[in-house]
């Protein structure tokens, strides 16, 4: 049995989303003739019916420009869905878009969000450049060959940026789910992954960030590290996707950037994170929500005054996500004003809940 399946073949149709600030001409919408993933051309398809996607996991996504209606003039966030019929949603130009894999297999789905690097130009195109290389690649079943094709993507857009003269690239937090097994999480940047219940938020993984490096280097304990990674508010990276890494230099300063990517494992890990590496195996736990979302969720003065409240906004699985979702966001945007936190940053989230046994999946609106 292949460890990957073959290459998906796209339909597509887009349309304008509410969560999406900004518009483009209709003939902008469409994704481009000559992308690589592609083997069969795009179709519109007015009309007709979405299948219903199965209970198994109840997810549900934004795209923000702007939480308050007062931040960033262009979204720089992606997101990618494509759930266990092959069904997939994206931002193409802004607009929220959605294909059809032809040759997905059943069941298998993949999640994924990605920011653009604020500050840089083209950093909306490059997680686009990103997400098309994501629908062009094969539904995985084995995270070795998913963490070495996601190598070989970020090789291949290094090159092609570089050679345009673009320094520029995003974050990525991917789950792989395949129909039968655990998860699979592939990490890069400062976009996160949270686990929340009744009692907690756990964050899953390691902000690629100054801090990570200087502990890595031994120079901060996790008290320190958690100071400047989950209390304080840094704009700093240093590891995007496309753009590649510094966090493998061995002293403080890093005089270039290496072009692969650093993955962060047991083997290099301070103690404190160890269990946190950025490519492994994770099982979705009955009722509880995972969080997937860039970093314009906890952009704040006082950001774990607002996480810390996930608990009793999320933890509510009688509750539909999308119900939730909107929950959330509106509590995101009053506290921006409370905390005077603006101008906000764009803000995309994905939530993922995999209902209990016993549970009956909440009725969706």
């Amino acid at each position: 049995m292949p460890l990957f399946h073959d290459r998906p073949r796209l339909q597509m149709r887009t349309h304008t989303d509410p969560t999406t600030t900004n518009s483009a001409n209709a003939s902008d919408r469409s994704l481009p003739d000559n992308v690589a993933f592609r083997e069969l051309d795009a179709e519109d398809l007015p009309g007709e019916p979405v299948l219903q996607d199965d209970a198994s996991l109840e997810i549900a996504v934004r795209s923000l420009l702007s939480p308050t209606g007062h931040g960033r003039r262009e979204n720089q966030d992606n997101f990618l869905t494509v759930d266990s019929l092959g069904q997939a949603r994206l931002l193409w130009h802004e607009q929220e878009t959605r294909l059809r894999l032809a040759d997905w297999p059943a069941g298998h789905r993949r999640l994924a969000v990605l920011d653009g690097m604020g500050g840089h130009s083209h950093g909306r195109e490059a997680a686009e450049k990103v997400i098309e290389g994501l629908l062009g690649l094969p539904a995985a079943a084995d995270l070795a060959q998913l963490s070495e094709a996601l190598d070989a993507l970020h090789q291949r857009l290094y090159q092609e940026f570089h050679t345009a003269g673009l320094e520029t690239g995003c974050t990525l937090v991917l789950l792989e789910i395949p129909h039968q097994g655990s998860a699979m999480l592939f990490h890069v940047g400062d976009s996160r992954l949270y686990a929340i219940d009744e009692h907690r938020v756990q964050c899953l993984t390691v902000d690629h960030v100054p801090a990570t490096h200087l502990a890595m280097l031994g120079l901060l304990n996790g008290a320190q590290w958690f100071q400047q990674v989950h209390i304080q508010t840094s704009s700093q990276i240093s590891q995007a996707f496309i753009l590649g890494s510094t966090l493998g230099v061995p002293h403080l300063y890093a005089e270039t950037i290496d072009a692969n990517l650093y993955e962060l494992h047991e083997g290099n890990l301070p103690l404190f994170l160890r269990g946190l590496g950025d490519r492994r195996i994770l099982t979705l736990e009955p009722g509880r929500v995972y969080l997937i979302a860039s970093d314009g969720l906890w952009h704040l003065s006082r950001p774990q005054a607002f996480i810390q409240r996930w608990p009793a906004l999320l933890a509510q699985p009688q509750r539909p996500l999308e119900e939730l979702m909107d929950e959330l966001l509106a509590v995101l945007a009053e506290t921006i004003h409370q905390q005077r936190s603006l101008p906000d940053d764009n803000c995309t989230v994905i939530l993922v809940r995999k209902p209990l046994q016993t549970q009956c999946p909440p009725n969706r609106p």
